[in-house]
């Protein structure tokens, strides 16, 4: 799975020309992806300001608005793919455009549902 972190609203801040640039770089890659059998999903998340956070502080559940942790960057969408290799997965992650705009991909194998590859 490759995990899209970026800076909220950084698209914003990109003159019309880059953005369309950018969106354009990742059609041109989810096409690639699709072509080669290799697109698993892959969505976009909501807003942060969207965001609930469930967790239990001393017994109690606690609902709380926003995401967990106080970040420059937030968790904004996933691809899952499959690759031959964690090397391919991470060529693919370093093309993806948010990270040339401060942000991350982070490439993480998916477990199956038995877990036995902990």
């Amino acid at each position: 799975m490759l995990l899209i972190w970026n800076r909220p609203g950084f698209t914003e801040e990109l003159t019309e020309q880059d953005r369309t640039a950018l969106f354009g770089e990742v059609d041109e890659i989810m096409k690639e992806l699709t072509e080669t059998g290799e697109l698993v999903d892959g969505r976009a998340l909501a807003n942060p300001s969207q965001t609930l956070t469930v967790r239990q502080i001393d017994g109690s559940t606690e609902i709380v608005d926003g995401p967990f942790m106080e970040s420059k960057e937030q968790f904004a969408g996933y691809l899952t793919v499959e690759c031959d290799s964690p090397q391919r997965a991470a060529e693919i992650a370093a093309r993806w455009p948010d990270v040339r705009y401060g942000g991350a991909m982070e490439v993480r194998p998916v477990m199956e549902q038995a877990g036995t590859e902990m």
